[in-house]
């Protein structure tokens, strides 16, 4: 059994991967051979992911606010307080806040056999956020 009890500090957000103001709360990282990783992401009124794919497949639910969620193709859907979203391995998507509320999701994702969780992509536009 491992517990931990100390929390690491929260991580601001780097701009490669989000557009606004994004704070990631690691939950769980267990050691090898779990490949399993566990975060409490915080988005701030309008923030957003790029565009990014997980070669193993996403969960995110979520525990407060009201956002978006899009895949490639589809229509712009919002989530909110309690919704729980899977994307498919490969399923080249992006998720955040609405415009006018905070949203905070956790995050299940699973690293491949060379240690990859995500793939980032382009910036989603203004417009397809939008949408």
């Amino acid at each position: 059994m491992l517990i931990t009890r100390n929390r690491p500090d929260s991580n601001a957000g780097p701009a490669e991967w989000f557009t606004g103001s994004v704070f990631i709360d690691p939950i769980s990282a267990p050691p090898a051979p779990s490949r399993v990783r566990f975060n409490s992401v915080h988005f701030t009124p309008g923030a957003r992911t790029h565009w990014h794919t997980h070669p193993l497949g996403q969960t995110i639910h979520v525990v407060e606010g009201v956002g978006r969620a899009q895949r490639v193709g589809g229509a712009v859907e919002t989530i909110s307080a309690g919704t729980t979203v899977y994307f498919e391995p490969g399923e080249n998507h992006w998720h955040g806040a609405a415009p006018q509320t905070f949203m905070t999701h956790l995050v299940v994702q699973e690293t491949d056999e060379s240690g990859t969780d995500v793939v980032w992509g382009e910036p989603v536009t203004d417009a397809e956020y939008g949408a």
